[in-house]
């Protein structure tokens, strides 16, 4: 199948189960291809034939805006190495979760969600110690008496027990045949870990978000650096402020006025409208209009009258007819 084609069915099956879908990033590099929403879900999703062709540095982008715009990173994939994804499989590199198209039907429109998971040396299901101890003790069954039955030690029943320790499918299934019961949990792999974040390398800084910071520190903005999408940073009201969640953050570019940035800022417009964030191109030199779709543009030199991010944020709320 080709990337178009796989593009394609993601479009049509999100849009069967109710996201709302922003254009396709048609630049190069992109952290990801399309913006999905929903009331209760925001999706950054890179498509790709093969997943092993996610990089460390797009990965770490997509988790980075994944956690800023409160969203989920997602690759869909057709294979790994010379293997397909297998359906109903959750496959994971550097974090970000994989699956094929028809694992995101199953999950979206017949809301059945995967519970095998691949890592290295097979695939592996989150089990439920408590279930799995109820159901050795109704059936009179010894911690050693199970573990013979499985040919494990009685360590690892302890610990399936105790510390909900991950198992094999051919465990799992031999279990459930045993007694009668599904003991397998579903893969919640849409809230990825972003706990690690401190720990992984800095967003790389391009010459825009460099200034973009430059311009903006006075006013109270912290801006993340972007290198992989429309924008070139994320700016939002510093985090050691009283925060007020009902101020958005703002998808943020910085250039000339030229017909590309025009391109750039009607597609940064569609994805804001997906994400609920807001998008402003500040424009080095002259400026020939004040909006393309949603994505205000403003002069360098009006920033330097404004005090602070709430005067920017009213600037702009202005220029979109917001309240």
């Amino acid at each position: 199948m080709t990337k178009e084609k796989l593009i394609s069915q993601t479009i049509v099956i999100l849009e069967k189960s109710g996201h709302t879908i922003s254009q396709r990033c048609n630049i190069r590099p992109r952290s990801f291809d399309i913006a999905a929403g929903n009331d209760e879900v925001l999706l950054l999703i890179k498509v790709l034939s093969n997943v092993d062709g996610l990089k460390q540095d797009t990965a770490q982008e997509m988790l980075q805006l994944s956690e800023y715009l409160d969203g989920s990173p997602l690759v869909i994939g057709e294979k790994t190495r010379d293997h397909p994804l297998e359906s109903g499989v959750v496959y994971y590199r550097y974090g970000i979760p994989s699956i094929n198209i028809d694992t995101l039907y199953d999950y979206f429109v017949e809301k059945v969600p995967p519970i095998v998971y691949a890592a290295p040396g097979g695939l592996y299901v989150n089990v439920d110690g408590h279930v799995l101890q109820e159901m050795r003790l109704h059936s009179n069954l010894s911690i050693g008496g199970l573990a013979s039955e499985l040919g494990v030690s009685r360590r690892s029943i302890s610990k399936y027990e105790d510390d909900d320790m991950d198992m094999s499918v051919d465990m799992v299934i031999q279990l459930e045949d045993m007694f009668n019961q599904a003991i397998a949990l579903a893969i919640d792999f849409l809230n990825v870990d972003n706990k690690g974040l401190k720990t992984r390398p800095n967003p790389v800084e391009t010459e825009p978000s460099i200034s973009i910071k430059s311009m903006l520190s006075s006013l109270g903005v912290d801006v993340m650096p972007v290198s992989q999408a429309p924008f070139n940073a994320v700016s939002f009201e510093h985090r050691n402020s009283n925060k007020n969640k009902n101020i958005p953050i703002i998808l943020t570019g910085f250039s000339d006025y030229t017909s590309a940035m025009i391109k750039r800022a009607k597609l940064m417009s569609s994805i804001s409208e997906v994400t609920k964030a807001q998008s402003m191109f500040i424009v080095n030199g002259e400026c020939k209009s004040e909006c393309v779709d949603s994505t205000v543009l403003l002069k360098k030199t009006e920033i330097e009258g404004m005090d602070n991010f709430r005067d920017l944020i009213s600037y702009i709320y202005e220029k979109v007819g917001k309240v």
